[in-house]
């Protein structure tokens, strides 16, 4: 294995070196080209798909989606039990599961990830921060009834709680690892899954290796190597030259390029993502409904889906994406494109052509071609006469300019969500409890207590139907209050060479690659 390691090192070398000279990947390794640095491998710590794409191989969850679903099925729970009023959930656990660091795997396991996010008293609190411990804000204790059996006791019912525990942040790490490592556990990460973490060279490439114990079947791929490689035309040359075996998010440019080569496989599916601009509602110009409903009015969302996305996207109507079917209100209609309704908006508010900040990301997971799309965006506001001047970040810089909040810094931000239920994004980035100093994503400090009401009451709903009126009303009263400026629906992409066997996109945007092979 450290043999193949090595030589796969040295290929990689040679490709960024010059393309030229690259002569693909020894089998059995697949090199994977991502679009930015991961922030952590904690799990429990990270919030973007780029993160979630190599965590997901490291560990396990007591639940895991059904493949090509979001249907939760079990994993490292074998069933589960739920109570006739919803509130308690007991999840018998699977024998003989050991960690990579040689660590059982067990019930205490268990209460120890849920403690760690949930209690502040904690003594492993402070390995945080957890970011979507909101995910499950309604367990209110966590019990271990035996070895191999555990209840989750909820403060009230809660409908997305088992497609949160399926999701990344329901991933089960190493107590003893936890221990050992503190606040560095991100750099040293422990699991259950199906490959081990070998190595992290920052900004090089993040390495795992087999794990000949899975307790679902050793993958059949001796080793992964994700490579951080933000620059698109840097990854496509890279793909061209044999440096990678696997690249994700491929430019709308390039999706035809590799279609067209019999070297090369392409890969696309639709799945819950949305991309938006979050609009600052509390100072600024954007404080004013009038102004934010412009914006939506000014930009050619058409003109960027088919030019600047070259038809990889459909035009979005509102906050929820139309993958969640049950739940979408497909009355709803996207904003046209109406630039002399946008001038007419301004005239009535009174906007007195102030400057407005824009923070652009250089790219980062699910965000469709960032600086395209915000400078053509830039200049559809221009057209109207708003003043629109461009400060562009670093994937994770970016993510820690707009995490925060946009007030006293910027009038608007890109921002991409891909979801696993219809709760996630507007409870996490909608709410008035979500603005960030209570510990949310509502970066633009929007706030509608009809919204509020309607999103706490849907998560407790467990019947579909009237959570999905719920939702449909919600969308109503978001797309009329413009919080955001609500973009484009992608369908996620990828691309392989043809030695790429088993390979198929998820509807979580999650990269699984237990049983993918390589020739």
């Amino acid at each position: 294995m450290r043999h193949v390691l090595s030589a796969i090192f040295m290929a990689a070398a040679l490709a960024v070196a010059s393309p030229a000279l690259a002569q693909g990947t020894p089998p059995g390794v697949l090199v994977v080209g991502q679009i930015a640095e991961p922030k952590s491998l904690d799990p429990h710590a990270v919030t973007a798909a780029n993160d979630f794409r190599i965590v997901m191989n490291i560990y396990d969850g007591l639940a895991r989606y059904k493949d090509g679903t979001l249907e939760p099925v079990p994993a490292l729970a074998t069933d589960w039990d739920i109570s006739d009023d919803g509130t308690v959930y007991t999840f018998h656990l699977r024998k003989g599961v050991s960690f990579h660091d040689g660590s059982p795997f067990n019930a205490e396991a268990v209460k120890f990830n849920f403690d760690r996010m949930l209690d502040e008293n904690h003594p492993y609190h402070d390995t945080g921060p957890f970011p979507l411990a909101f995910f499950f804000s309604s367990v209110k204790e966590v019990n271990v009834i035996d070895d191999l059996t555990v209840e989750f006791k909820l403060s009230e019912p809660y409908a997305p709680f088992l497609a949160n525990i399926a999701y990344a942040t329901g991933l089960i790490v190493s107590p003893e690892a936890v221990k050992q490592y503190g606040a560095d556990y991100g750099r040293h990460p422990s699991g259950t899954g199906p490959f081990k973490f070998v190595e992290w060279q920052p900004n090089n490439r993040v390495v795992v290796e087999k794990n000949p114990d899975y307790w679902d079947g050793a993958p059949s791929l001796d080793a992964v190597i994700f490579r951080p490689i933000t620059d698109a035309n840097t990854r496509i040359a890279e793909m061209l030259s044999g440096g990678l075996d696997l690249m994700v998010e491929v430019p709308p440019d390039a999706v035809a390029q590799f279609a067209d080569s019999g070297d090369f496989k392409v890969y696309e599916a639709a799945g819950p993502h949305l991309w938006f601009l979050i609009l600052n509602a509390k100072d600024g110009p954007f404080a004013d409904k009038r102004i934010r409903q412009a914006a939506n009015y000014a930009i050619n969302k058409t003109a960027l889906v088919d030019n600047v996305l070259q038809g990889t996207a459909e035009v979005a109507a509102g906050p929820t994406p139309p993958a969640f079917g049950w739940a979408y209100d497909d009355a709803l209609k996207p904003y046209p494109y109406d630039p002399e309704k946008a001038k007419e908006l301004l005239k009535e508010a009174g906007y007195d052509g102030s400057k407005l900040t824009f923070y652009v990301t250089e790219g980062g997971s699910g965000m469709l071609d960032p600086v395209a799309m915000g400078t053509a965006i830039q200049a559809d506001l221009e057209a109207v006469g708003m003043d629109v001047e461009i400060q562009s970040f670093e994937w994770n810089t970016f993510l820690g300019q707009v995490n925060p909040g946009l007030e006293g810094k910027a009038d608007m931000a890109e921002m991409a969500w891909m979801t696993q239920d219809p709760d996630t994004l507007p409870f996490l980035a909608l709410r008035t409890d979500a603005w960030p100093e209570k510990g949310g994503f509502n970066s633009g400090y929007y706030s509608n207590p009809e919204v509020d009401k309607l999103l706490e009451a849907a998560r407790v709903e467990t019947d579909q139907a009237k959570r999905a009126e719920m939702y449909k009303k919600m969308q109503e009263i978001v797309h009329d209050d413009a919080p955001w400026v609500f973009v484009a629906n992608w369908k996620q992409n990828a691309v392989s060479t043809a030695a790429v066997d088993g390979f198929e996109l998820q509807p979580s945007f999650f990269l699984l690659l237990e049983h993918v092979s390589k020739n």
